[in-house]
């Protein structure tokens, strides 16, 4: 007897399903609108009428990611919205996702995640831990329901896994993160032009707003934790806005010695005033940052991982401190 997996239910449903709504968590990040715009190329080529939907709060999108075609998406809940399947992508916990109309009685939900502690949301759950990006789950899933890996499709896939495999360079970079990569370039992805777009061609104003984060690093318990800092200020007199501060966290990871780097930035929005956006990323795999993210109500990747807080930064520093210290 056959065993029916995750894939094949998922498969079934998006087989089955006339009309579905695309969404992902907010704050998305290269995985996230990757994944949205690969699965909506996927299922427009499959003739179903699909549409994606991200909250009008996210945009502009951050400047990397502005160059994919995501004009289309849709900032209200459509009229029809009872009768559409609803898809979540790379959203490890409904929470991420702050409307209340998708938490509706009747909407049935798909799920698909590679999170590890995803909280397995949907009335059908595709979660694999072991995929290097949701992105690479879209391409299983195009693999799947016999569809075409497109010019477009691919490049939007291959945002989702560049970005989230770190170019290649994180734990969760695995054989399949190679052979999608050779499959996605082969139906016209570039990574000379993804690369262009997403890591370099960005505004000056990141460059004032790295200098100011590398002149306030701190270097704690030997330099096993190594952190930084970004006021209001830092951003109101930059110009800058939140997304500027993408990347800062890897030039800390970089640093010889460092197990996890860490950055804090103020939020800007006068109704968070006093909150604090903090970015976990752990360096050799000995600390699980999503651990500690989610013991202060965040959570992500055993190697990147984030949350919110109202801690001080002083009282904030040394609970990381002591929860690193904790693990090694």
């Amino acid at each position: 007897m056959s065993v029916i997996t995750e894939l094949d239910q998922v498969a079934d449903e998006l087989r089955d399903a006339g009309k579905l709504l695309l969404t992902t968590h907010e704050n998305p990040d290269g995985d996230a609108l990757g994944s949205l715009l690969g699965m909506y190329l996927l299922l427009s080529q499959l003739d179903k009428d699909a549409a994606m939907f991200l909250g009008a709060d996210e945009f502009p999108l951050p400047h990397e990611y502005r160059s994919l075609p995501l004009d289309g998406v849709m900032n209200e809940p459509p009229d029809d919205l009872q009768e559409r399947l609803v898809v979540f992508l790379d959203c490890g916990n409904i929470d991420r996702m702050p409307v209340d109309f998708l938490r509706t009685d009747g909407i049935r939900i798909v799920n698909i995640d590679h999170h590890h502690d995803n909280t397995r949301f949907g009335e059908v759950n595709l979660v694999d831990p072991s995929a290097s990006c949701t992105a690479e789950l879209v391409w299983r899933l195009a693999h799947e329901l016999g569809a075409e890996i497109t010019q477009p499709m691919a490049e939007a896939l291959y945002v989702g896994l560049v970005t989230d495999t770190g170019r290649f360079m994180y734990r969760n970079t695995g054989a399949d993160a190679h052979l999608m990569a050779a499959e996605l370039i082969e139906a016209g992805a570039s990574p000379n032009e993804v690369n262009r777009r997403v890591f370099e061609s960005l505004p000056f104003r990141r460059l004032e707003l790295l200098a100011r984060a590398l002149a306030r690093v701190d270097r704690l318990d030997g330099g096993a934790v190594t952190a930084t800092h970004l006021t209001r200020e830092d951003f109101i007199e930059t110009g800058s806005d939140e997304h500027d501060s993408e990347g800062i966290v890897d030039h800390l990871r970089s640093v010889e010695g460092t197990v996890v780097a860490v950055l804090v930035r103020e939020l800007l929005a006068e109704d968070r005033a006093g909150l604090r956006k903090v970015s976990l990323r752990s360096v050799d795999g000995r600390v699980d940052v999503s651990r500690i993210a989610r013991g202060l109500g965040g959570g992500g990747h055993f190697q990147a991982a984030g949350f919110t807080t109202g801690l001080p930064l002083p009282e904030l520093l040394e609970r990381l401190r002591v929860e690193v210290g904790e693990q090694l």
